[in-house]
């Protein structure tokens, strides 16, 4: 049990709801959706029902008006019983934040109820075959048709690709580098927009991530968020704030991980003891616990700066940097307290394991992540 301390009453009944339908929805069926690697579209819309897929946005504009603290601990609520839900969460909320953020007050009235009314799900188009961490070189070009764009050109690495209602697409609409880069809101049923085959990945079977190919796809010129041009800047501002996202799954996969090796090691016994008493276990968990606590901490710390309007982007990236390293020593020592037991799929923490290597790409790689940090240290 995690003792966790909240800011408002309504914000512990909202963690009180998110885990009893992490409970009663997710924890039975995570095992069955993983195996078949099927989407749970259903499940998502039920988190939709009960405002989870809105919660850090202004309540009028349909959001739940939560602070970033808080929005976090529902997200690590979440991926400790199944972490493809809990990433579908902070991909949907990545992918409503340019028009919150960047849209005018017209586009926030227009798009955001719809975005935020737990019906629909989102995608961020960003990542190509050519360049996934070099953003700044994305080829997908936009020429404007009249009152449209002509978007041509393919993504990659797309989460909720072809499962999506609506994609983020950032294209370029001028010449090379990063101020050529704009950001378009697009429906996914729009022709031209076609999701390719599903990747087959390590981890987050359940999870569609796949190529999106825009062959000619037309959309509205009143899609564009912000002035053409500031593609990037969305971007990359985007990106903080999915960077948290990612911390808060790599602390709730942690915490599960932790969770089942500890249950473990109290009843498993050898030479006549509980295995936790033995010193080479019993310091491995007592490491693997100070770590899911110090990178929660350093996740909502980050979390508060952002509540606060300030400067957050470096702390973000320690976060989602020690996050997510962490969490892939904490299910590897998992695996390696079950033993041989932790190698069969018979236990999850196997199943952790490979979901813990994605977290340390998406959102940015963490080799990038020490790049932002250098850089920030250099420049004093």
């Amino acid at each position: 049990m995690v003792d966790r301390i909240l800011p408002t009453d309504e914000a512990e009944a909202l963690l009180d709801l998110t885990a009893e339908i992490a409970d009663a929805e997710l924890a039975p069926r995570v095992g069955e959706y993983e195996s078949r690697a099927e989407f749970p579209r259903e499940l998502i819309r039920t988190l939709g029902a009960a405002g989870l897929l809105s919660l850090p946005y202004p309540t009028e504009y349909g959001g739940g008006g939560q602070p970033y603290e808080v929005y976090l601990q529902v997200v690590e609520l979440l991926a400790a019983r199944w972490l493809a839900v809990a990433e579908a969460v902070s991909v949907h909320t990545l992918a409503c934040y340019p028009v919150a953020a960047y849209g005018t007050e017209e586009q926030r009235k227009r798009f955001l109820p719809d975005l935020l009314g737990g019906g629909l799900l989102g995608a961020y188009c960003l990542s190509e075959p050519a360049g996934g961490s070099d953003a700044g070189t994305l080829a997908t070009r936009a020429v404007r048709d009249g009152e449209e764009y002509v978007v041509t050109g393919t993504k990659a690495w797309i989460t909720h690709a072809g499962v999506a209602d609506f994609y983020q697409v950032f294209c370029r609409t001028g010449g090379p580098g990063p101020k050529g880069i704009s950001c378009l809101l697009a429906d996914a049923g729009t022709p031209g927009i076609v999701p390719q085959r599903r990747e087959r990945t390590m981890g987050l079977r359940s999870s569609p991530i796949a190529q999106i190919a825009f062959d000619g796809a037309r959309i509205p010129a009143d899609r564009l968020l912000g002035d053409e041009g500031v593609g990037f800047r969305i971007a990359m501002s985007a990106l903080d704030s999915g960077r948290l996202g990612i911390a808060a799954c790599a602390v709730g996969l942690a915490q599960a991980a932790l969770d089942y090796a500890v249950a473990y090691a109290r009843e498993r016994t050898q030479f006549a003891a509980p295995i936790i008493d033995f010193q080479g276990i019993g310091f491995m968990l007592a490491d693997m616990a100070t770590g899911v606590s110090a990178a929660r901490a350093m996740t909502l710390a980050a979390a508060r700066l952002r509540d606060a309007g300030r400067p957050y982007s470096v702390e973000a990236a320690k976060a989602k940097l020690f996050a997510t390293d962490m969490a892939m020593r904490v299910t590897t020592d998992a695996v390696q307290v079950l033993g041989g037991y932790g190698y069969v799929e018979d236990h999850p923490v196997e199943r952790y394991l490979r979901e813990a290597k994605v977290l340390q790409i998406v959102e940015g790689t963490n080799q990038i992540q020490r790049l932002v940090i250098s850089r920030a240290l250099a420049k004093g």
